[in-house]
């Protein structure tokens, strides 16, 4: 393997290329995802009059390739040079947009669930490359405070996304707004030029049964390590609070507040600030606080929160409880994402990736898929409260692993860019 001498000092982490370039990258992915997502809402809502069978087969189009590619895309991203694998995800996203704009122009409107569709089985093979780049570009102490200007990211484009995506929409239409998309992801790919060439690695030459054997690896090395372990059971546990509670927000807002529907948005706007805020306030004192501490924390005030929102019928106490929510929230993600980079070797992290992440989708989607049975059958109340105990449950599976110091790879240390 080529070695290339890390940096003698730390350099200020937004002065660091690769960090600079994968920012104004997934920016530029967020804008297009954002127009994308409510571009196809507001067009199949208004094509087939609010037919729930319809609108709901947007979330089968962008969350049944998770369970597909997730395990294979990061096999495969353990085995490509990750710069190479972002590029062509992106160009291949852009391609396939602007192909399936033309079949939309030609009249076949269905056509649209494919832009969702090819873009997530492209993602399940871009996101964990970008981890495994990650580690090698960050140095170790400054992981977490990166994983914060991710989520800070993120959160920033929960505020301007949706109000971005309803003016594309209502101003151009779905045609202008599925270019944009395709513009946008056409950047990004020009934009991840800038990153660091890939480290070479000595890789044996492919055998018959090599990918299986790999991808069996996987599993392996999640199970064989207690931090994963638990992380896997966190992240199942954390799933499925998560998704009866996104399924039934609008209840909370028509039945418990005696609200209208629209009200939904302030709720959703306050969540967003508040991961704006919070993800700022991680980053600053982020090196102080252990992931596990920082995931435990998220956990507990998110457990307290859930309840406190099923239990409300007081507008400013919902308010008050969301935004406490939304700034806790990011703890959790990145908690989760630090130790997932912190306890694995860099030549395993897009598998690692790859088995934990649709743990939590997957009970996420299950949950979220019986959440209007659960409705029917309990009160909003003891709903919420369940959902409650699902967070508390995963913050007291994670006391065993709490003092656990991530393991030193000492190959992986002289892996740090000099470009940092």
């Amino acid at each position: 393997m080529e070695t290339v001498q890390p940096s003698t000092k730390a350099s200020n982490l937004l002065q660091n290329k690769f960090l600079q370039t994968i920012l104004l990258s997934n920016m530029l992915l967020q804008i297009g995802i954002w127009v994308r997502n409510f571009a196809i809402l507001l067009f199949v809502a208004e094509k087939t009059s609010n037919d729930p069978y319809a609108i709901s087969l947007i979330s089968v189009a962008e969350f049944a390739p998770i369970f597909v590619f997730s395990f294979i895309g990061g096999t495969f991203a353990d085995r490509w040079r990750p710069k190479r694998t972002m590029v062509w995800c992106d160009l291949l996203s852009a391609v396939s947009v602007f192909v399936v704009l033309l079949t939309i122009h030609f009249g076949s409107w269905q056509s649209v669930y494919l832009v969702a569709f090819i873009s997530a089985i492209l993602s399940q093979f871009s996101q964990p490359s970008g981890m495994r780049l990650f580690k090698y570009h960050v140095p170790e102490e400054q992981l977490q405070q990166g994983m914060a200007l991710f989520q800070s990211l993120v959160a920033t484009f929960m505020v301007l996304g949706p109000m971005l995506g309803t003016f594309v929409y209502s101003r151009f239409g779905l045609e202008i707004s599925i270019a944009v998309m395709g513009v946008a992801f056409l950047l990004s790919a020009l934009v991840l030029i800038r990153l660091p060439e890939d480290v070479q690695e000595d890789r044996p030459a492919a055998v018959k049964g090599q990918f299986r054997q790999e991808f069996v690896e996987g599993f392996r090395y999640v199970w064989q390590s207690q931090v994963l372990r638990v992380l896997g059971l966190v992240f199942i546990l954390a799933g499925l609070a998560v998704g009866v509670a996104q399924a039934l927000n609008l209840f909370i807002v028509t039945e418990r507040l005696g609200k209208s529907e629209e009200f939904l948005q302030y709720i959703l706007m306050v969540n967003g600030v508040a991961m704006l805020v919070g993800g700022g306030i991680v980053a600053v004192f982020a090196k102080r606080v252990p992931p596990q501490l920082l995931l435990a924390i998220g956990m507990l005030v998110g457990a307290v929160c859930t309840v406190i929102v099923g239990y409300s019928q007081s507008v400013p106490l919902t308010l008050v409880t969301q935004f406490i929510n939304g700034l806790v929230f990011p703890c959790i993600h990145i908690g989760i994402s630090t130790m997932i980079l912190k306890w694995s070797q860099s030549s395993i992290v897009g598998r690692v990736n790859g088995v934990l992440n649709p743990m939590f989708i997957g009970m996420m989607v299950v949950s979220m898929s019986f959440a209007g049975v659960l409705k029917d059958a309990f009160p909003l109340v003891a709903i919420y409260a369940g959902a409650g105990v699902l967070f508390l449950m995963g913050a007291f599976v994670l006391v065993p692993i709490m003092r656990h110091k991530a393991p030193e790879y000492t190959a992986e240390a002289q892996q740090v860019q000099a470009q940092l």
